[in-house]
């Protein structure tokens, strides 16, 4: 492997504030996105992913007014998600300040928005937000469902399947988020990663699970590409990305 890894915080955002909670629920306050936007800048975050969990679920738009003072105070690539619908969404990002635009519920929903949104700005500025949790369905062979909503409802749509899809429809990246291990701090779903990474070939970014540096290796032996976490970060040490990209790079992965 010859691509540095990344390591990404992630800003799950609600009526301007930072939250983190545990499997989707129960969010607390981490605060302000812009203050910690800029000290994950400084502490040497490769990238920041902006997410607005309770766009879709109020089906309401992005904040644009808290992306844009977020994207002034970062100057690594921002990722964007939550309530976007359309491509005029992801020009409107762009043009807050987004590198990137993040969509879930839209696409599951219909999924040429993906075709159309890539064939207008190209498939570098897509990310597929993939919220998954394990099921017991027999007809979902994977045994992970596709959840959308901000993990609200689910679909009876598999994971795998629908990555494929979406990689073939043109995303650029799939960010890959484990409900069942969201905020639990006991380490990545990595049986997901290698089912996931085992039928698509663009960048996946392993989400959900993060407690330690030493959580982060296994997911990219299991094929992600890149490592995005919350918890860790907000209320771990300040040096806590340093930590992390010291884990990686003990484990023989190159990072930046």
């Amino acid at each position: 492997m010859t691509v540095a890894i990344r390591v990404i915080p992630c800003l799950d955002v609600d009526n301007g504030r930072v939250v983190k909670g545990v499997n989707f629920e129960g969010l607390r306050d981490a605060g302000d996105p812009v203050e910690l936007a800029r000290r994950y800048n400084l502490a040497g975050a490769d990238e920041l992913t902006f997410l607005d969990v309770t766009a879709s679920s109020s089906d309401r738009e992005t904040t644009y007014e808290v992306v844009r003072h977020t994207a002034e105070e970062v100057f690594i690539p921002l990722t964007v998600g939550g309530g976007v619908r359309t491509a005029e969404d992801v020009d409107r990002l762009l043009r807050n300040g987004a590198d990137k635009a993040s969509i879930n519920t839209a696409a599951v929903a219909r999924p040429k928005v993906i075709n159309e949104i890539t064939e207008r700005f190209g498939s570098q500025v897509l990310v597929l937000s993939l919220d998954a949790r394990r099921t017991s369905d027999p007809s979902i062979a994977s045994g992970f469902e596709v959840t959308t909503h901000g993990g609200r409802k689910g679909t009876g749509t598999c994971a795998v399947a629908w990555a494929k899809e979406a990689a073939e429809r043109g995303v650029g990246e799939i960010l890959l988020n484990s409900i069942d291990a969201d905020g639990t701090k006991d380490g990545f779903d990595l049986e997901m990663i290698r089912a996931v990474r085992a039928e698509v070939k663009v960048p996946l970014i392993a989400s959900g699970g993060a407690g330690k540096p030493e959580d982060f290796p296994p997911a990219i032996e299991a094929g992600a590409d890149a490592v995005l976490a919350a918890s860790i970060f907000h209320f771990g040490p300040k040096d806590m990305i340093a930590q992390v990209k010291q884990a990686i790079r003990d484990a023989g992965y190159p990072v930046r």
